[in-house]
């Protein structure tokens, strides 16, 4: 018998390895910006909301045909073992360029904020790529 948290995890990515939940997440990178550059606590509120609910607001895919589906199942199992391996200095990579991106468009610096943003979604589509294959390695293994 799995745990709750296991299976609450399960859950989600059931639904996020939807393609158009994946995608969506994606490019909703740049949103992350705009309370920062609002100062608006009700903006951060509603981008929080929308990343909060992307994961679950699409319904499972049919199967695994579609690369971002198969990514997102690929980082449900990673998730789960957390190998120290080169996807998770990836992800440490996206996640600075990501943080440097907010910090940028804090202090309202347009090109480094695009340069830092632009970096880490590059990062991001390294690590789905990565997580694609390890789902096909582990596909067995998930369950």
């Amino acid at each position: 018998m799995s745990s709750p948290l296991k299976r609450l995890t399960g859950k989600v990515f059931e639904h996020h390895s939807n393609p158009w939940s994946a995608w969506t997440r994606l490019l909703s990178v740049p949103l992350v910006f705009v309370p920062f550059w609002t100062r608006s606590w009700r903006h951060a509120a509603l981008v929080g909301a929308w990343l909060l609910l992307n994961p679950v607001a699409f319904p499972e895919p049919e199967d695994d045909s579609a690369w971002a589906t198969r990514a997102m199942l690929g980082e449900e199992i990673w998730i789960a073992e957390r190998p120290l391996d080169k996807a998770m200095a990836v992800n440490l990579a996206a996640s600075v360029f990501g943080i440097g991106g907010v910090l940028a468009y804090f202090k309202r610096r347009p090109l480094p904020t695009a340069l830092c943003t632009v970096a880490e979604i590059a990062l991001l589509l390294l690590y789905w790529r990565m997580m694609a294959e390890y789902y096909e390695e582990h596909r067995k293994d998930r369950g």
